[in-house]
């Protein structure tokens, strides 16, 4: 029996979501306490499910549930080009918010695996190899797009949005990116954008995203910003788990570890370091885009901005509380610091989700208001 349909008006924004991992998940999750918005497609690596009515997103969570796979790759390298190596539209990537495993590695660090894995166990999915396309041959009907597929390739989040603009779609490109280095890839690709009708709101989620807004929020107190500290923390009540794709992503941010060691690191090399942390790992001067972010929303410098946090992956509670920082000098002199403090009771899901689709519904306004290209956080604020 469905339950969760919501007949659509005029004033709905219909989503859909590339990728059922952690952050995919959560955002239908987190979909069906926000009014207007109506889940319309989502995809991982097996399968697609479609309804322009409005998915049953009970039934789709319950079928994708320990959705996750994200072993390391085999022997390939980074593409410097513009196309997926393969003949898969995800390249090395898994939609699922992990890497793709080789044949040899299928079924390493997979809680589900298989055929019938994701959504092609849900009532709703179907099968198929091309997930990401058959989501663009139904984006006529599809007011935004989130993707939360995993930034382990510098360049995939720009090949997905050049796809779209290839396929002429017009609507909204929400992603909750965090590298400073892709920013200015997307922004290569703005006047195709910008031709095809998207509006791409790029790095909408928690930190960059939230954290990035209320930053520039602080800072209209002062006529010179000096400094931008964001500082996190993060309590994964879910474990490792279920959130590898995100955890891969922030080892690459460690002293002595990249993006391509991270990629390549295995399940039991990542959780060998984990048991090494005793679950806790800390991070400093991270590339995060909020630098690049602010600096092209005319803030303040991105060398001036500094990101860095704490992830605890085994317990409920943040191990230190969110807070961003903005010192800079006031018209008449004087230096001062302005503090936002995230509640500890907020979670990852809601300081991520929330804001990812409140910037959704905000990219869809200035879309359907004719403002197309890129975006960032502190362009865009989130609001119903």
């Amino acid at each position: 029996m469905r339950t969760s349909i919501r007949r659509l008006s005029m004033d709905d924004v219909r989503f859909a979501v590339l990728g059922t991992g952690g952050i995919g998940r959560r955002t239908l999750d987190v979909s069906q306490y926000k009014d207007g918005l109506t889940p319309v497609a989502a995809c991982d690596r097996n399968g697609v499910a479609v309804d322009h009515e409005g998915l049953d997103v009970p039934e789709l969570l319950e079928a994708t549930e320990g959705n996750i796979a994200s072993g390391p790759r085999s022997g390939s390298k980074e593409s410097s080009g513009d196309e997926p190596r393969d003949s898969g539209p995800e390249g090395d990537v898994a939609t699922d918010g992990g890497a793709k495993a080789d044949a040899g590695t299928a079924t390493e660090g997979v809680k589900q695996h298989g055929e019938e894995a994701g959504i092609v166990a849900s009532e709703q999915g179907r099968p198929t190899e091309t997930p990401i396309d058959d989501i663009i041959a139904e984006s006529d009907d599809i007011d935004a797009v989130l993707v939360a597929l995993p930034n382990l390739e510098h360049d995939f989040i720009p090949r997905v949005a050049k796809r779209f603009a290839e396929a002429e779609y017009e609507g909204v490109l929400v992603d909750v990116l965090k590298r400073s280095r892709v920013i200015g890839m997307l922004d290569d690709r703005e006047a195709l954008l910008k031709e095809s009708g998207i509006t791409f709101v790029c790095g909408a989620g928690a930190t960059p995203g939230f954290l990035t807004g209320a930053a520039a929020l602080a800072a209209q107190s002062f006529v010179e910003v000096e400094e931008v500290e964001i500082w996190w923390g993060v309590g994964l009540k879910s474990g490792y788990e279920d959130n590898r794709g995100t955890v891969r992503e922030d080892i690459a941010h460690l002293d002595g570890y990249d993006i391509e060691t991270a990629r390549e690191m295995s399940e039991a090399e990542i959780e060998a370091l984990i048991d090494e942390h005793d679950g806790v790992l800390e991070f400093h001067d991270m590339e995060h885009a909020d630098d690049v972010l602010l600096e092209r929303a005319g803030i303040c410098d991105a060398d001036d901005v500094h990101v860095g946090g704490i992830l605890d992956v085994r317990s409920d509670e943040k191990p230190t509380t969110t807070t961003v920082s903005v010192t800079g000098t006031t018209f008449d002199g004087e230096t001062g610091t302005n503090t936002f403090e995230l509640d500890d009771a907020t979670s990852m899901e809601a300081n991520v989700n929330g804001p990812a689709l409140g910037y959704l519904a905000a990219g869809v306004r200035n879309n359907r208001a004719g403002h197309y290209g890129v975006f960032g956080p502190a362009d865009l604020m989130p609001g119903f």
